[in-house]
């Protein structure tokens, strides 16, 4: 391996253990550790116990009440569901999109270690470019770490639908999912839906202060960078310039409708921007839910 992917790697992990351990650990656990149950047993009915929890069909059978017993479940798993498609690679300052995403990716990683839970990764363009599977141990983490850092996609474009509909057939028990995007996707919202029946999910848009408002520069030349694509742009003209904010409104305020009536969490994040602020915020929110 490379030195410099090496060393990468080990500034990542040190940033990220130290946001863990001194800003978001205890934040994580309350508002994440107990949240799930799962079903233990059948028990006859008593004095007292929730009518809602008796099981018919043994009810039935036995001619007598019974009723179901679920305990917490305390283990988590992680599913971190990663865009690096091309739109990842803009970045108007120092940081790009990617690396923002990259942040958050070990960030997520390092809760799970510290609270050992199981974390796992699928790096997703327009299909599913890799699959590491949720496991426990530092290891796990440093496979994590390095095949985003090292990854080179197939694709340049983007279908978020792809990587849900894969992890739908690939994990049975319910986990903690997070979606990294910049969500310059469409017809993902079944997809979404489905999914979040069963597992608890957060959509986390990253997104770059330049994609929403751009300075007058006079005529500007903008790239797709999934596409490839160049229009030109006059920066200078009120009225397009006008336009092309109000279509940015206008997306994010479809997106947030669509999240908040489908009660999914969702988290806007602006790139090099202090998203672990936001973060803890997020987790406090959830905390007191």
């Amino acid at each position: 391996m490379q030195k410099e992917i090496v060393a990468k790697i080990k500034e990542i992990q040190i940033k990220a253990k130290y946001i863990v351990t001194d800003v978001l650990s205890g934040e994580y656990e309350s508002a994440f550790k107990g949240r799930g149950i799962e079903f233990s047993e059948v028990r006859e009915y008593m004095p007292g116990d929730d009518i809602r929890t008796i099981d018919w069909n043994v009810t039935a059978r036995m001619n007598t009440p019974f009723v179901k017993e679920f305990t917490e479940e305390r283990e988590l798993t992680i599913m971190i569901l990663l865009d690096l498609s091309a739109s990842q690679e803009f970045g108007s300052s120092d940081d790009s999109k990617k690396e923002t995403s990259t942040m958050l990716s070990s960030i997520f990683s390092y809760l799970a270690l510290r609270n050992n839970d199981k974390v796992g990764l699928i790096i997703f363009t327009d299909k599913v470019e890799k699959y590491i599977p949720a496991k426990k141990g530092k290891d796990n983490i440093w496979k994590i770490i390095k095949e985003i850092l090292t990854f080179e996609p197939h694709s340049k474009k983007t279908d978020i639908s792809v990587a849900l509909d894969f992890f739908n057939k690939v994990t049975k028990k319910k986990s903690v999912v997070f979606i990294i995007s910049d969500f310059i996707s469409s017809d993902f919202e079944k997809s979404i839906k489905k999914i979040s029946k069963r597992h608890d999910v957060t959509a986390i848009k990253i997104f770059d202060e330049k994609e929403k408002n751009i300075e007058n520069h006079g005529i500007t030349l903008l790239q797709d960078f999934e596409t490839g694509e160049i229009i030109e742009f006059d920066s200078n003209n009120k009225q397009d310039t006008k336009m092309y904010k109000e279509l940015s409104i206008f997306e994010e305020e479809s997106l947030n409708k669509f999240f908040k009536i489908n009660k999914i969490e969702y988290l806007n994040i602006k790139n090099n921007s202090d998203y672990i602020h936001t973060l803890a915020s997020f987790f406090k929110k959830r905390e007191t839910r």
